[in-house]
């Protein structure tokens, strides 16, 4: 960028220009592009150790063991502020912000916090941009759905193991001080695996697209959609000590996550009490829907369970999807009864289709007795459908739901 360039870009630009700038310093355009030309070659010269000790003699930085810690993760030393780093990757600090921010990092403002990894990462989804590979509004929403899958992941295996782990086991010692071994040993094995899990997953959503009809279905397909939802939550929530409701919603999730892989469907979203699943097949979706009501029913430590299940064109996004599907799953669920699956008349059509449940109880006895009658063996089943009462249903109308069972 040109001293021009800098006298004529953004405000945030022209800030992040005279932040770089020496105390003193004319702040014109040619200042502001030789002050930050400076800053920015003094920095990568620091050694980590002074860079550390630099960082620590001021009281706006963790403490030593923090930053050491941090300094563990990141694989480097801090040693650019926002404007530096991207002018080292050679992208705009507009651009830099929006995809920080999309990756979920707070501002910061011109501190010195970013490392040669934050470069790194913004030279390759800008180059990404450049090459045509990705559209910028694309490379902002890899960047969002990164960060906040991985924000999420991060905290929950803080949450679930770390903090356990680094309970301090001997006096005088801190939970840092136990961290900070325990993660050099964790880091480099949890990275191999994540990478692992990351692949595999992406191999199983590669072949669902490239399986998918045609191009419109990529986006917007037609799937069973199911919602289980816990009854009575809110009284359990002011009956249950912290810990005891914390454990038994991650025993529910789990279960519920356990479940939904094992009989194939794909769990899109967990809300406490609540998981949201989709599959491809509504024998699948129906399988797991009756599956977790009677996995539940034989916990004593669980409460009742309501299941609804739609059939429809659904939009998928960043890992979640959307539509009038969505709603009515989740619609059916709210007027479910203890203990049951309700599905929508859609769904209940595609199980007869594919000859997982009969259109009505008449047509299976007839289909019965025909193959009796000619000595064949009768129609199998794997689930009854009973029509119930038609109702309204806020947002959609007039419903027919179908109480879902077993067939005996």
């Amino acid at each position: 960028m040109t001293a021009d360039d800098a006298g004529s870009g953004t405000a945030e630009e022209r800030e992040a220009w005279d932040a770089a700038a020496p105390d003193g310093a004319v702040r014109d355009t040619g200042a502001r592009e030789s002050a930050a030309a400076e800053a920015l070659d003094e920095a990568p010269e620091e050694a980590p150790e002074e860079a550390l000790e630099e960082a620590l003699e001021d009281e706006d930085q963790p403490d030593p063991i923090a930053l050491r810690l941090e300094q563990l993760i990141l694989g480097a030393e801090r040693r650019y502020t926002p404007f530096q780093a991207a002018r080292s990757a050679g992208v705009s600090v507009e651009l830099a912000t929006r995809f920080w921010r999309a990756m979920g990092f707070a501002d910061i403002g011109q501190a010195k916090a970013l490392t040669e990894a934050d470069v790194l990462a913004l030279r390759r989804l800008s180059g990404l941009v450049e090459a045509g590979l990705l559209s910028e509004p694309m490379a902002i929403q890899v960047a969002r759905s990164t960060g906040q899958t991985s924000a999420r992941l991060a905290d929950w295996q803080i949450d679930s193991f770390l903090e356990g782990l680094t309970d301090p086991q001997e006096t005088g010692m801190t939970r840092t001080e136990i961290a900070y071994p325990l993660v050099e040993l964790l880091l480099p094995e949890l990275e191999e695996f994540l990478v692992y899990v990351y692949r595999r997953q992406l191999a199983a959503a590669t072949g669902r697209v490239v399986q998918a009809a045609d191009d419109a279905e990529m986006v917007n397909r037609r799937l069973a959609v199911g919602f289980a939802d816990l009854v009575s939550f809110t009284r359990l929530t002011r009956r249950l000590e912290e810990e005891e409701l914390g454990e038994l919603v991650e025993a529910f999730e789990t279960t519920a996550a356990d479940l939904v892989a094992a009989h194939g469907g794909r769990l899109i979203k967990t809300l406490g009490d609540e998981v949201l699943y989709a599959a491809d097949d509504a024998g699948i979706a129906a399988e797991i829907g009756l599956r977790l009501i009677e996995t539940l029913t034989h916990d004593e430590t669980m409460p009742e369970l309501r299941v609804g299940i739609a059939f429809g064109t659904v939009t998928t996004r960043m890992g979640d999807v959307f539509g009038t599907t969505v709603n009515l799953a989740s619609r059916l669920t709210s007027i479910a009864p203890k203990n049951a699956v309700l599905v929508d008349g859609a769904f209940a059509e595609e199980l007869s289709r594919t000859g997982d449940a009969p259109v009505s109880e008449a047509e299976a006895a007839e289909a019965a007795a025909a193959a009796e009658k000619e000595g064949e063996e009768p129609p199998s089943y794997r689930f009854a459908l009973q029509p119930m009462w038609q109702r309204p249903v806020r947002g959609l109308g007039v419903v027919e739901p179908w109480l879902l069972s077993r067939r005996a």
